[in-house]
């Protein structure tokens, strides 16, 4: 789990960016930050407390390397060789888009990522859009001339996976009446594209990691290898990190996959983003939805959005087919799905916590959205900014470097 711009959770629930299966876990049992100084650590209310060096604390910040206990689990918070990166100024990435702080940091990340050959696994539930990261990634790449491959390791036969990512010869088994180069060997000078990972028997896995560490597959049925030179992007809508925990899929594989490891955000926690999305959309068609806002955008807004950008994507061509030809949106006939008409809140209020620490969790969740909305609506510009908040620039640049939604310069002077 890498630390960046965003804080993250600790814990025994679902939720939490990093789950630790131990009854001693409470549900959300600390948060990790980096500040300038190194890692800070919040305890939120454990049960059974988060330790360091033998004493129980409830707020402190470490060096990178500490070793920290939560309840009965002791990890080690090891030192990243960078600083975080600041929110790219991009508003997309390949087909994907949004201006929002969570995809402003996925773009940071794979702006770099890209150029190089690093395998990358990409974690996102289903309709966040795993594949058009991965296609983003390919045209990115040195490699965007050559061929992009995709295998759905959910949907092949677990008798036929073998075949499909490595190959076989003729005669290799009942059926196989002709040579077959596999997926590995298809997309050699390319990137290879496995959807779905987690759905990997291990015993593929094993294979896999082989193929992945000596560039080198070996069909079935052949005597001999074939090299490859296949840059692999795997996606997973499971969390690969518990099912390592629970020997479902192997920590070397993980390790080996996750050299650069993002996971897409849920559009619920990125709702900012649907004028961004519905324009795409729009220009799909050839159309323009005009202004969009209204009683429609509201009750998108208020949508909990379980099938993500794909739902929304499916909401609008329903709307489009029940109004007139490329409508604008605001005229729409939207229908959306009552079981999930109303989004839960993006920061639900911890009663875990005393009051004035749950009050100040929600002060500051606010505060880091008023400020990126505002500071992206006023074109990045920090003077408007300001003036539309009604705060001096030196206070809201400061909130901006707080929240880590700009980077703070070494030499800071306050400077129009």
């Amino acid at each position: 789990m890498a630390l960046g711009a965003r804080p993250i959770v600790v814990g025994a629930h679902a939720s939490c960016e990093l789950v630790l299966d131990d009854p001693q876990v409470s549900r959300r049992h600390a948060e990790l930050s980096i500040v300038p100084e190194g890692i800070r650590i919040k305890d939120l209310g454990s049960t059974n407390g988060t330790w360091w060096q033998g004493t129980r604390v409830g707020e402190i910040v470490v060096p990178g390397g500490a070793t920290v206990k939560f309840g009965g689990t002791s990890v080690r918070l090891a030192a990243a060789d960078a600083p975080s990166l600041p929110p790219s100024e991009r508003e997309a990435f390949g087909q994907m888009v949004g201006s929002s702080i969570a995809m402003r940091e996925l773009f940071a990340v794979l702006e770099l990522a890209a150029p190089t050959d690093a395998t990358v696994l990409v974690e996102g539930e289903s309709g966040t859009g795993k594949e058009l990261c991965a296609r983003a990634i390919h045209d990115a790449s040195l490699r965007a001339q050559g061929p992009f491959v995709t295998v759905d390791c959910g949907a092949i036969a677990e008798t036929l996976i073998d075949s499909h990512l490595f190959g076989h010869v003729r005669g290799a088994f009942t059926g196989a009446d002709r040579d077959r180069k596999g997926a590995f060997v298809e997309a050699s000078g390319g990137t290879l594209f496995l959807d779905e990972l987690g759905e990997l028997p291990l015993a593929v896995q094993a294979k896999l990691l082989r193929a992945l560490e000596a560039q080198t597959v070996q069909p079935l049925g052949a005597d001999r290898s074939v090299t490859v030179d296949t840059r692999v992007v795997a996606a997973t809508h499971r969390q690969l990190a518990q099912m390592v925990a629970t020997k479902e899929f192997r920590f070397d594989l993980f390790y080996r996959l996750a050299v650069v490891h993002v996971a897409l955000p849920p559009l619920r926690d990125r709702v900012d983003d649907l004028p961004s999305l519905i324009t795409t959309f729009y220009a799909g068609r050839g159309a323009s939805p005009g202004p969009i806002d209204g009683e429609n955008l509201d009750r998108l807004r208020r949508h909990a959005w379980p099938g993500n950008v794909r739902e929304l994507r499916n909401v609008l061509e329903r709307a489009w087919a029940l109004s007139r030809p490329n409508a604008p949106f605001r005229e729409l006939r939207l229908w959306l799905d009552p079981g999930a008409a109303q989004a839960p809140q993006t920061e639900s209020v911890d009663t875990s916590l005393p009051f004035k620490d749950a009050k100040e969790r929600w002060n500051d969740h606010f505060e880091r959205r008023y400020v990126a909305a505002v500071f992206a609506s006023s074109g990045n510009n920090v003077t408007r900014a300001a003036e539309h908040a009604g705060l001096s620039r030196r206070h809201f640049r400061e909130l901006l470097y707080k929240h880590a939604i700009v980077e703070r310069p070494a030499d800071d002077k306050d400077a129009d």
